[in-house]
């Protein structure tokens, strides 16, 4: 199979406090946001401070695998 030669790729962020905590009880699930990232200029992992509307609070989103 030939890789993608795009320098911007879709990513998922996923909340890490949901994933860690194992879903808390008040909780329905794990919430993810889309977007997209710039291969070039961030080749590691992208990290952002989002809204969980599971957890009600800001927390960090990491990128994960598709």
């Amino acid at each position: 199979m030939v890789k993608s030669k795009y320098v911007r790729v879709t990513i998922i962020l996923e909340c890490t406090s949901c994933v860690r905590n194992g879903v808390n009880k008040e909780s329905t699930g794990i919430f993810r946001y889309i977007t997209q990232k710039n291969r070039h200029n961030t080749p590691s992992r992208l990290e952002l401070k989002k809204f969980c509307p599971y957890c009600y609070k800001y927390t960090i989103h990491g990128e994960i695998k598709k």
